[in-house]
């Protein structure tokens, strides 16, 4: 048996004015996400649980089958395992994303999707200056970076990830509770160093978002996770994404993880090349888990007419190729979902339960609409309980 799952990062939303009031999963043209729904079957699932914010950490760890309520400690924690950063016990990891705030207001998670070589200069620059014992800096993609506070600091702090205030005033959302006080002084001591640094003064002169502090959330201490194959019996596993945080629940899962020349966490990602790979390796792996978080990164950015492309270019270019190279097989089972949705118009995260479409050997065909958030609904099969899903997939929905 061969498995495949393709997850479409933040592709499901509300609908919108733009689009005549459909979603931009409905207005796009997708005749391979449609042909799994068809062959098989729609239904909705709460990727995300009461009490947790919504997110891929949360997500994906539950729809990997995995209950964010026993296994989660933060998502940076998830990040650090896919930089093999060694933590101990009593060391805490944070999330230390590179955004653009501006009269007060958060206006760029991402600093304009700053690069690697970018986000580099700026770290490098800034590990010099911090003069707090124990903490390090580590690097990870364009704006996602790290840094870890090694000994028996005490955190009890309360945190929010910058892509869900944007335009709201960063006071607001700045760490509060014991150990806030050392987090306010490595974001203070980030922007006035990051004020007129050669890195934001150029990109000024080019008109993009400077990267103005450093904003970090997400902290917590190293997971402890059982592998994939003994939770599920399937032997081997492979994950192909473009950003750490899939990498880090990889490595924690036992998978190995594959790197696709030119791919990124953007619409200019290397759309074919991941289609291809992610096919071609299902002769190596007996499952393969192909992400792309394109649509994700649009929404954040309000931007529905780059959303609606991307959702285009990963049916034509990572599902339909994953699709025929899986009914080359015996037998195989494919399932398409987002791990959550993010609103356009809200630029955030929402809470909505993540419609799936499903199909393959032992799937029962129900048929009806193309593959939407109101296709999905219309199927009458919802799973309150994300982590459940896995062990139903793998069962061919039985």
């Amino acid at each position: 048996m061969k498995y495949a799952i393709i997850i479409p990062d933040g592709a499901a939303d509300e609908p919108l004015a733009e689009l005549g009031g459909k979603t931009p999963l409905q207005a796009a043209e997708t005749p391979n996400m449609d042909a799994v729904a068809a062959m098989g079957r729609q239904g909705l699932v709460r990727t995300v649980p009461d009490g947790f914010e919504s997110g891929s950490d949360v997500a994906t760890m539950s729809l990997l089958g995995y209950d964010p309520a026993a296994y989660h400690t933060g998502r940076a924690p998830l990040e650090a395992a896919a930089q093999q950063i060694v933590l101990e016990p009593t060391d805490w990891v944070f999330r230390c994303n590179l955004v653009t705030t501006r009269g007060g207001l958060m206006k760029d998670h991402s600093a304009g999707g700053i690069s690697n070589v970018e986000a580099r200069q700026l770290l490098v620059d800034l590990t010099e200056l911090l003069r707090e014992p124990g903490v390090e800096v580590f690097q990870g993609v364009s704006y996602r970076n790290l840094i870890v506070v090694r000994g028996n600091q005490t955190f009890d702090v309360k945190t929010k990830p910058p892509h869900e205030f944007p335009e709201e005033p960063v006071e607001k959302y700045l760490p509060r509770g014991p150990g806030g006080d050392m987090l306010w002084r490595i974001m203070d001591v980030s922007q006035k160093l990051f004020a007129n640094h050669e890195v934001n003064v150029a990109r000024r002169q080019r008109g993009l978002n400077e990267a103005t502090p450093v904003w970090l959330w997400g902290q917590g201490h190293a997971p402890a996770m059982p592998r994939f194959a003994e939770r599920f019996g399937v032997p081997t596993g492979c994950m192909i994404t473009g950003v750490d945080l899939l990498r880090g629940l990889a490595s924690l899962l036992g998978w190995d993880v594959h790197e696709v020349d030119g791919m990124t966490s953007f619409h200019d990602t290397n759309y074919p090349g991941q289609g291809a790979d992610s096919a071609a390796k299902l002769d190596e792996y007996d499952l393969v888990l192909s992400h792309v978080e394109a649509p994700d990164e649009a929404s954040h950015q309000a931007d529905w007419k780059t959303k609606v492309a991307a959702i285009e270019a990963i049916d034509q270019h990572v599902v339909g190729p994953v699709l025929e190279k899986l009914k080359t097989y015996p037998e195989w089972r494919l399932i398409v979902l987002p791990d959550h949705p993010t609103n356009v118009a809200t630029r955030k995260h929402g809470y909505a339960p993540s419609p799936f479409a499903m199909a393959g050997t032992g799937v029962k065909p129900v048929g009806g609409l193309p593959y939407s958030e109101a296709g999905a609904a219309a199927g009458g099969l919802r799973l309150e309980k994300g982590h459940e899903l896995m062990a139903y997939f793998l069962r061919g929905g039985q």
